[in-house]
């Protein structure tokens, strides 16, 4: 097969980015996942603000984080970053620097794994100066937000982490 083509199930191929460019997804097991699940997020600067989420769906359900989302069959991470952030939020931006890598493993009372995430995190900035926002049905909400606000939000601890990389203590 060429380099540029992958096969998805028993047989459907693909080039490479397609599914996604077609809007074809492939359904996943987020809970107890057979194998760990590679996820993208951005921390969206504009001026003193900061884009968050506050999540619809475990894990952090209702708490607030950057957005992102699953890596889909062709995607690059960095094109996953910007397409999780666009439909999250509304906000189209330009994907800048690795931040950092995070591995989000949440364990059920029995100790069985119940969630598994390998995250990829990136800076990233709005293309334009517009602080529109337009939350999902992934997100219950979506706002820019200074980081005295950030302060007294309940977080998620990935995006505590990553807060702290760039500087704002929570």
């Amino acid at each position: 097969m060429e380099a540029n083509l992958i096969r998805v199930g028993k047989g459907d191929i693909y080039r490479k980015g397609q599914m996604a460019r077609m809007g074809k997804r492939v359904n996943v097991k987020r809970i107890y996942p057979e194998t760990p699940l590679v996820g993208v997020g951005a921390v969206v600067q504009l001026n003193d603000r900061v884009l968050l989420i506050r999540r619809a769906n475990d894990p952090g359900k209702g708490l607030w984080s950057i957005p992102g989302g699953l890596v889909e069959v062709g995607e690059t991470l960095r094109e996953a970053a910007k397409r999780e952030v666009e439909e999250e939020t509304g906000v189209a931006v330009e994907i800048g620097d690795l931040l950092d890598v995070i591995e989000n493993i949440v364990c059920d009372e029995s100790g069985r794994v119940k969630f598994h995430y390998i995250l990829v995190d990136f800076k990233a900035k709005p293309l334009s100066g517009d602080m529109d926002v337009t939350p999902s049905s992934e997100a219950l909400e979506a706002g820019w937000f200074t980081s005295e606000e950030i302060r007294k939000l309940p977080l998620t601890q990935t995006a505590r982490k990553l807060l702290r990389k760039i500087g704002i203590e929570v």
